[in-house]
């Protein structure tokens, strides 16, 4: 008689139990599920903040009014527009749109709008100044070195040593 009573008592507590758990599961799983969609929905429009895009090209039919200057690609032209608060170097030095001429090296950055047009961000003039040359060429250099010093090492380790007679 006490084992059935023991039997009986352990069911009831196990019915009562994954009641319970079911219970939990079905009044939790709704309010998570519309929680995460409006936080989904109310980060998503800073999720999409515009991030500077580089570019890189020679300039061509500069309109100084309208402040625009294209650059002509393999397989298609992009026309970039300079903002009042585009940043605008020449040779290294502050400059103005006015100082931007035909077939001149440009690069910089830009900010893709809605409505399709390119924003720019940065503008430099011309080519590279004297200063950024001399960095690209000791970081050339040191590329360099570090790759001939580590070929000996790997050509000693891929050629088999010679036979001897």
């Amino acid at each position: 008689m006490k084992y059935k009573s023991h039997l009986i008592t352990g069911f009831c507590v196990a019915a009562v139990a994954f009641c319970g758990t079911v219970n939990a599961a079905e009044k939790k799983s709704p309010a998570p599920k519309a929680a995460a969609m409006e936080k989904k929905e109310a980060a998503e429009p800073m999720a999409k903040k515009a991030r500077a895009v580089p570019f890189r090209g020679k300039a061509s039919a500069i309109d100084k009014k309208e402040k625009t200057f294209s650059i002509v690609g393999k397989t298609n032209t992009r026309v970039f527009k300079v903002m009042d608060k585009t940043t605008i170097t020449k040779m290294g030095s502050p400059a103005t749109f006015d100082g931007l001429t035909e077939d001149e090296d440009v690069t910089g950055s830009y900010l893709k709008q809605e409505d399709g047009s390119l924003e720019v961000k940065s503008l430099k003039i011309g080519g590279k100044t004297e200063a950024e040359k001399a960095a690209a060429s000791a970081s050339k250099t040191k590329r360099d070195a570090k790759k001939a010093a580590a070929a000996p090492a790997a050509d000693a380790e891929a050629t088999p040593a010679p036979k001897k007679k």
